[in-house]
């Protein structure tokens, strides 16, 4: 697993100066935040822990900014890689690759933002033993990019030329690169990576491109800089959670968080309970972190006749004896089974919450977290008041991420316990 990112960061950002100051374009604000928060909190849900910034007009903003996020989560190691003179994309990483200590390192502009598996992006590289690897992204009908040819062994064929392309996979600008076999290459000082490196060795090149349909934003252009000031308000950098201890307090909801939830259809039996990946992981973690943790959880199954509650007690027995002998802890298991919606104890009603508090003097709402996949469970957080509201989008595509009532977004549950 790549665990080293080059970041080029370096633009000048001509194209933004009607919107944005003198700044290098991977500061350009967006949201409140420099754009480059952004890149940096996807890399380090990722696993990325290392980061060499390649840098050169206005380096010393940059160089500022990364220096305060460090202070504060000392988890982050930083180097800079300082351009005398613009040495084009191919220049500036070749610069940058003196300080990569590994055999791979991931290769990413600081002014793209691509939300890439880079476990996946990793595991495709190691597999073909591949020179560069590049993460292409799937486009319907646009002419800012070229369009990058594969086969069906993953291979690169071809680059074609910027034109209007109905539909195409584009270079997302995010690389799995072979630092050893780049560095050895005869390559000038000056040049750039995309036409004299990826365009000229295709044929010769060992070469592969995976396929990642995940977010992507550019912000080189102005309307694409607005519409990065929309889409990116949810996501919160991890320094908000860096004060987590064991005065904190968990929350979770259970279907669709901590197990995989059936499509309009209620979990009966224990042998229908199927953990997510990773959940057993973040738990042991949590219990680390955080002084108590309770699931709090809507089953209105019992209610409806469809589940029976000796069936719902020995799924939550089960559920939290795994987690022990995982490592891991849960302090109570909260549940409604009401069916009318105006019960206070079912969510997002604070019913549950209330109980926990009654159960646990020592709970402070100001110094919790609710983690949940749905609105109702950020309903809840938000009436008890908690510090923090997680939303999980496991399976829930179409809720508005921009909504008041999340705080913060993240894929899984082991993406949020390894953020702490």
């Amino acid at each position: 697993m790549i665990k080293q990112a080059i970041i080029l960061a370096g633009g000048l950002g001509t194209r933004l100066r009607s919107v944005v100051s003198l700044l290098p374009k991977c500061m350009a604000p967006v949201a409140g935040k420099p754009f480059l928060y952004y890149v940096i909190t996807h890399l380090q849900k990722e696993g990325i822990t290392d980061f060499i910034f390649s840098v050169g007009y206005k380096s010393d903003s940059i160089i500022e900014y990364m220096n305060g996020v460090t202070k504060k989560n000392p988890g982050v190691n930083i180097q800079f890689s300082i351009e005398d003179e613009p040495l084009g994309t191919g220049g500036a990483i070749q610069l940058a690759s003196q300080n990569v200590t590994e055999k791979n390192v991931l290769v990413c502009n600081g002014d793209t933002l691509f939300q890439v598996n880079v476990n996946r992006l990793s595991n495709l590289h190691d597999q073909h033993n591949s020179d560069c690897t590049l993460s292409l992204k799937p486009m319907k009908n646009f002419d800012r990019y070229g369009v990058v040819e594969v086969n069906n062994d993953d291979r690169i064929l071809s680059f074609k030329e910027k034109q209007f392309y109905e539909d195409g996979l584009i270079n997302g600008g995010v690389y799995a690169l072979n630092a050893e076999i780049f560095r050895k290459e005869n390559l000038e000082e000056k040049f750039s990576f995309e036409k004299d490196y990826l365009e000229k060795y295709v044929g010769k090149g060992n070469m592969y491109g995976i396929v990642q349909d995940e977010y992507f934003i550019d912000i080189g252009i102005p309307e694409d800089y607005e519409r990065a000031q929309r889409e990116l308000k949810s996501i919160t950098y991890m320094k908000d959670l860096s004060e987590i201890d064991k005065t904190w307090t968990l929350f979770l909801d259970r279907d669709g968080v901590i197990n995989d939830e059936k499509h309009e259809d209620y979990i009966h039996k224990w042998d229908e309970f199927k953990f997510y990946d990773g959940v057993k992981e973040a738990l042991k973690i949590f219990s680390d972190k955080f002084g108590r943790i309770f699931i709090v959880t809507n089953q209105r199954g019992v209610a409806k006749g469809l589940t029976k509650l000796e069936d719902l007690e020995i799924i939550h027995k089960n559920m939290v004896r795994e987690f022990k002998e995982g490592g891991g802890r849960i302090d109570r298991v909260y549940f409604s089974v009401d069916f009318d919606n105006d019960s206070p104890n079912r969510k997002p009603n604070t019913g549950m919450g209330l109980q926990a508090k009654k159960d646990f003097p020592e709970i402070d709402f100001s110094k919790s977290i609710m983690i949940g996949n749905t609105l109702s469970d950020m309903k809840f957080g938000k009436n008890l008041k908690v510090g923090i509201t997680i939303f999980l989008p496991t399976n829930r595509k179409d809720v508005d991420l921009d909504h008041p009532d999340i705080d913060l977004v993240f894929d899984n549950l082991i993406s949020v316990a390894k953020s702490l």
